[in-house]
């Protein structure tokens, strides 16, 4: 199931991703072959990540990073490299947007909204479930992850609404590295959620 959403492209593994939380509608055992389209996608290759930042942020990789490593993780939208600045300000994460990932994006969002307008005129039970409204919030969701400056605002504000927690930490944003298609962070050591020991 998880390969079948990995071939049909991002806006089908953001959907598998989706149905990962939902073991209700899908069923235990398929949620959790679903989970393994959360954070462990195949990743694209360094020479497009460097093409990505040097576009988007106007200056050759090595003006920009001292150091830029091979992919550590790899998602349906984006990709998160460990660079480093330089010695004093250590390591940061850089999430690079996969190549070509809005244009896929939109064409899928229209083929499902095709979809959801045609079900919702063939099948009256199809109405209540508003299928349309639904890809529409799917649309804008999208839209958001693919910007990855609205990430940038969002983890700002996140920070600033929990400065007073020391229990909470949300690394800080490096905006003069951060672009369109590339997000430069603090880089924060931590255990996935999904490691209960």
């Amino acid at each position: 199931l998880a390969r079948a959403f990995t071939r049909l492209g991002p806006t089908y593994v953001k959907l598998g991703q989706f149905l990962a939380t939902r073991p209700d509608l899908v069923g235990m055992a398929n949620a959790r072959e679903l989970e393994s389209l959360q954070d462990r996608m195949p990743s694209f290759d360094q020479a497009v990540s460097v093409k990505s930042i040097e576009e988007t942020l106007g200056k050759r990789v090595g003006e920009v990073y001292a150091e830029l490593g091979p992919p550590v993780a790899a998602a349906s939208v984006a990709q998160v490299h460990q660079g480093r600045i330089d010695g004093k300000d250590g390591m940061v994460a850089v999430k690079v947007l996969r190549p070509g990932v809005r244009e896929r994006f939109a064409t899928d969002i229209g083929a499902m909204l095709f979809a959801a307008r045609l079900a919702e005129r063939t099948a009256p039970e199809a109405r209540r479930l508003r299928p349309v409204d639904s890809i529409r919030d799917f649309e804008r969701a999208v839209a958001m992850e693919t910007d990855l400056r609205l990430e940038a605002s969002a983890l700002s504000e996140l920070a600033e609404n929990s400065r007073k927690d020391t229990d909470f930490r949300v690394p800080k944003i490096d905006w003069e590295r951060t672009g369109r298609e590339v997000l430069t962070t603090e880089w924060i050591d931590g255990i996935p959620i999904a490691n209960h020991a």
